[in-house]
């Protein structure tokens, strides 16, 4: 059975204390490897390196550290099937989709960052003959980052990249739950030649590792993305030591159909938002709000497109809903399906837990699972499911679906469908969210603005506000008068 490593100046180490936490491929039920049970003893041990590694990281020329960065893509890319496998295996998503889009989108956030370094500019302030001001931007120092086992590499990568191409050091962590490509990505470091101690990575518990990074002294910034719940504890913690803090939360949906819209299109990518990644994604659409006069025909036609999705092995290249990520989360989900019951809802299909044969028999699985009549207000629609679970409602006019909307204490995103572009607008600018989708889901470009408000987050990331967010600027005023200094 094989051993995951920390990674600490530039090193593959086993934890100070020695103890392992068993990792559980959750396709199967079966403990498939290990992965260090890492102490505060071991983020000092990392903190310490990242601290002598960035003296001489944080004034390595912009385009060094961009062919580093870009090398590193380089071999993302070149190990794509090998890394595709893993995110499979270790997350149970079904591999056609690691295969797509989260190793893809690893390689491409060092790709973007690596790229963005060269070509940051500042702000330049004359004022007449008398003064002439600059800014500069600098690294923070040692930072955190903290990822989720729901997009392990993908998410993990949009944090250090920035970080290490702004010019700070890293100490991260991820998942203990799906710590596999992180590990792989540690060998890819050593490989791309990213100088020892620049990037640390310590696996291990929240409550511990995630603890001692958060409350480190030496750690001047912290950039999350988890639960709302973990994100407060942080804000907690962190706030008061006046660190710099980046926190990407929960999110509930809503994901908004006119009768005007391009239908077919709509009905689709509905089923899309609702289930991909078996609904373990902060943007997905979990509560739907279809216009009442074409409501009926919806759902009907949005079940029809539920019944074809496959439910089986996330190897299998004709999956379409794999395994959700742990026991615990699987009988989380199943706890809200059964409180939605309890709340009047009508299961319209799923609702149960989905059994395979042979190597799968012992798999987290669970059906795609359509709720309707519900109140808005209830458990079910204002709490964060977080799996393949969806709710349906009708809305009569726009007042109506802006006030469902936006009664939520998340505000992440939001996907409109309507043709109508002035509605668009209207509706797009009322809705209490940071991200709006409009006739699309989850169409993403990385230079744009992504992060929520309300209880959905604190901080933007994406493009250059991830590299403002790693860096402290300065600005620098030199006097151009010729005239006498004034006496006191």
């Amino acid at each position: 059975m094989e051993k995951l490593a920390n990674y600490i100046e530039g090193k593959l180490v086993e934890p100070i204390s020695g103890n392992y936490i068993n990792n559980i491929r959750p396709a199967t039920g079966e403990v498939y490897s290990q992965i260090p049970d890492s102490e505060a003893d071991d983020v000092d041990r990392a903190v310490e390196s990242a601290l002598c590694a960035w003296e001489s990281w944080k004034t390595t020329p912009a385009k060094t550290r961009s062919d580093i960065l870009l090398k590193i893509a380089d071999l993302i890319e070149e190990r794509l099937e090998d890394l595709a496998i893993a995110e499979s295996i270790d997350n149970g998503k079904p591999l056609k989709l690691t295969q797509s889009v989260d190793i893809p989108r690893a390689a491409a956030n060092f790709r973007f960052f690596a790229t963005a370094i060269l070509h940051e500019s500042t702000e330049t302030f004359v004022n007449e003959d008398t003064s002439l001001n600059y800014t500069i931007r600098q690294p923070l120092g040692v930072v955190g980052c903290i990822s989720p086992w729901n997009l392990p590499l993908y998410l993990f990568t949009w944090k250090i990249a920035p970080a290490l191409a702004a010019g700070n050091s890293v100490v991260g962590k991820p998942s203990e739950v799906t710590p596999m490509t992180a590990f792989l990505l540690s060998k890819i470091c050593i490989d791309a030649g990213l100088p020892a101690g620049v990037l640390n990575i310590v696996h291990g518990y929240g409550h511990k590792v995630g603890a001692a990074i958060t409350s480190h002294p030496k750690i001047k910034a912290i950039s999350f993305t988890g639960s709302t719940r973990t994100g407060g504890e942080i804000a907690r913690v962190a706030a008061p030591m006046f660190k710099k803090l980046s926190l990407e939360m929960g999110g509930k949906n809503p994901f908004i159909v006119f009768a005007d819209a391009d239908y077919n299109r709509a009905v689709k990518t509905a089923v899309r938002a609702a289930f991909s990644n078996q609904g373990q994604i902060c943007l997905c659409g979990s509560r739907m709000y279809i216009e009442e006069k074409i409501y009926e025909t919806f759902l009907k036609d949005f079940l029809q497109e539920v019944k074809k999705l496959k439910i089986g092995d996330p190897l299998d290249p004709t999956t379409s809903i794999g395994a959700v990520v742990s026991s615990e989360h699987r009988d989380k989900i199943l706890s809200y399906i059964e409180l939605a019951k309890e709340e009047g809802g009508e299961i319209l299909s799923g609702g149960k837990p989905y059994h395979l044969e042979g190597a799968n028999s012992g798999g987290y699985f669970i059906e795609p699972t359509v709720i309707t009549g519900l109140e808005n207000s209830c458990r079910t629609n204002q709490e964060e499911i977080f799996g393949p679970v969806v709710t349906i409602q009708s809305f009569r006019d726009v007042d109506e679906i802006i006030n469902m909307a936006n009664e939520s204490k998340y505000g992440l995103s939001a996907s409109l469908w309507t043709e109508n572009l002035t509605l668009a607008h209207s509706i797009a600018n009322r809705i209490e969210t940071g991200i709006i989708w409009i006739n699309t889901w989850m169409l993403r470009d990385l230079r744009t603005y992504f992060g929520g408000v309300k209880h959905s987050g604190i901080g933007r990331e994406g493009g250059f506000e991830s590299l403002k967010f790693f860096t402290e600027p300065k600005n620098i005023c030199i006097n151009l008068a010729k005239s006498e200094i004034p006496d006191l």
